[in-house]
């Protein structure tokens, strides 16, 4: 592993030296490579084709992804000194739940193979960063094909935050013209309720994060995210109640009834979490649910290449296994890893905070 950067000259350097992956296939190869994961029967063989495809789609993604993340690093940085700044690349399986949700999306279309994200401290940070960017002031040369208000309108099941998609556009790296990356800007408190349903989903085995699993679960975190949207003052979750103490009855029903706390505590004690090297740029995360354990993997810059194969093998384990999460995520250091990621170590204290809060009224 290299040491930490000197300056920005350093960080150039590396950046420029590295062998981005680039896109072998073509637009149709690709979509059909996506149609029959989803709804083909290949043979062993041509599953090994098929995911060959999918993976080097993926892996193109990371060289216009970067690009983005450095971009929206800088702008959010000057709005809010600190905010968190994170960037992965799409789990497969969370590709193929997508195609399979949505039957008219082809894989060359889908948005958010790549995405980065900014964690800020509050609704009026957000604000300012995505109006920064619709209005033109970030200058960025790259295209908006896309932007959905999450906050304003948020999603039945709770979800808030705001996005924006670009498509990539450069008159020197050709290649990945045309590929989408995501955008994704919430507060902390928004982040602190995305990543407890990833890990309730993660240790349940449900999918609330795609809007199944259990109604008492989905009940719980719309409840909850309607209790956060009335602090930031923002509009509620559709489909909760407008009573600020009707919703409080419910929720404190449904926790007690489900045993959040002591489940969320649980998980966080018995997950085990190997410590990864503090000099890494990439990291992959792997998670063990049927163990509880956690292992961390580290990469610089010159080893991205290395850390997609790992990712693509770490990957076809897990679905031999049939249990399992991985995902290959960026951070600007070591000590954000687990604030960006922190579903992949049962780290739900700010939630748990908010949720306390809400018991004792």
């Amino acid at each position: 592993m290299i040491g930490q950067y000197t300056g920005i000259a350093d960080f150039q350097d590396e950046l420029y030296d590295m062998e981005w992956a680039k896109p072998f296939y073509s637009r149709k190869e690709v979509n059909k490579a996506g149609e029959m994961l989803v709804r083909g029967k290949p043979n062993s063989f041509e599953l090994g084709n098929v995911l060959d495809v999918v993976d080097n789609f993926r892996s193109a993604h990371a060289f216009p992804l970067n690009t983005l993340q450095v971009n929206l690093r800088n702008h959010a940085d000057a709005i809010d000194h600190e905010s968190i700044i994170a960037q992965r690349l799409k789990r497969l399986s969370s590709i193929l739940i997508k195609l399979d949700r949505f039957n008219t999306m082809r894989l060359w279309e889908m948005q958010d193979i790549g995405g980065c994200r900014a964690i800020m401290h509050d609704i009026e940070s957000v604000n300012r960063l995505v109006d920064f960017y619709i209005k033109g002031s970030s200058r960025i040369r790259h295209k908006l094909v896309g932007k959905k208000d999450y906050i304003l309108s948020p999603k039945t099941d709770g979800y808030r935050s705001r996005h924006l998609v670009y498509q990539y556009v450069s008159d020197k790296n050709t290649d990945y013209n045309g590929l989408k990356i995501e955008m994704q800007i919430r507060t902390s408190l928004q982040h602190a309720w995305a990543t407890a349903v990833e890990t309730v989903d993660a240790f349940t085995h449900q999918a609330l994060k795609v809007s199944k699993g259990q109604s008492d679960w989905r009940q719980f975190f719309q409840l909850i995210s309607t209790e956060i949207a009335f602090r930031e003052n923002s509009p509620l979750v559709p489909r909760t109640p407008k009573d600020r103490q009707v919703w409080l009855k419910e929720l404190r029903k449904c926790a007690i009834e489900l045993r959040v706390r002591e489940r969320l505590v649980g998980f966080a004690n018995a997950l085990r979490a190997t410590e990864p090297v503090k000099d890494a740029k990439y990291f992959l995360l792997s998670l063990d649910n049927t163990v509880q354990n956690l292992s961390i993997t580290g990469y610089n810059f010159r080893e991205l290449s290395q850390a997609s194969n790992d990712y693509a093998k770490t990957e076809k384990l897990i679905r031999e296994s049939g249990a399992g999460d991985a995902v290959l995520v960026s951070v600007d250091s070591i000590s954000n890893l687990r604030r960006a990621y922190p579903n992949y170590f049962a780290d739900t204290d700010v939630f748990m905070h908010i949720l306390d809060e809400c018991m004792k009224e």
